[in-house]
């Protein structure tokens, strides 16, 4: 039997964690109501959850430590997100308190900042998109008591998922074309 060849699943972790961390800073940022929220849970628990999550096992299987890594946590982050705004607005379980989910956004950017050291391995584009992210944690979390900063970090979220985006983009398309089309930056 012929050995098949391996695609790259980072095209599609990248597509999902993009297109969720869009959709949830348009309503961060205020650009859109949080009416609109609905939208956003489908998309966090199948797209940017389980799509990113099963990336996450294919990086697995291709020994990529850091897209293993980074794929599966974010895809469980996006699940878990989702499931706790469908049980908060479902009144299984009471709003999660200002304080907790500020310390819930400090881990997950703890997470994200010893990911960022490792990602300066992998490329530029990747390593802007968890700079950006790890910005984004914190700001979510000061934006806990803050309004004013609670919108800023919609936008730059927005910010973040723009990159990851050109970068799912410059996977796919640099994969396919085997060349450099979208330039990701090597990394030093």
């Amino acid at each position: 039997m012929a050995d098949l060849k391996q695609a790259n699943p980072g095209a599609l972790g990248l597509g999902g964690f993009a297109l969720t961390t869009f959709l949830l800073n348009i309503v961060n940022s205020g650009l859109i109501s949080g009416d609109n929220l609905g939208m956003v849970l489908p998309v966090g628990i199948f797209y940017g959850g389980l799509a990113q999550f099963c990336a996450g096992m294919w990086e697995f299987k291709r020994g990529d430590t850091f897209g293993a890594t980074c794929f599966s946590s974010f895809g469980a982050f996006w699940m878990g997100v989702a499931l706790m705004i469908i049980l908060e607005n479902t009144g299984v379980i009471s709003p999660v308190p200002r304080e907790g989910m500020a310390v819930f956004f400090i881990a997950w950017g703890i997470f994200t900042a010893y990911a960022t050291i490792a990602s300066l391995k992998v490329n530029r584009a990747v390593t802007s998109i968890f700079v950006t992210l790890v910005i984004l944690f914190f700001l979510l979390a000061a934006g806990e008591w803050n309004a004013t900063i609670h919108k800023v970090a919609g936008y730059e979220g927005i910010v973040c998922a723009l990159i990851a985006w050109y970068t799912a983009a410059g996977v796919l398309i640099n994969t396919l074309f085997g060349r450099d089309v979208l330039p990701l930056g090597a990394a030093k």
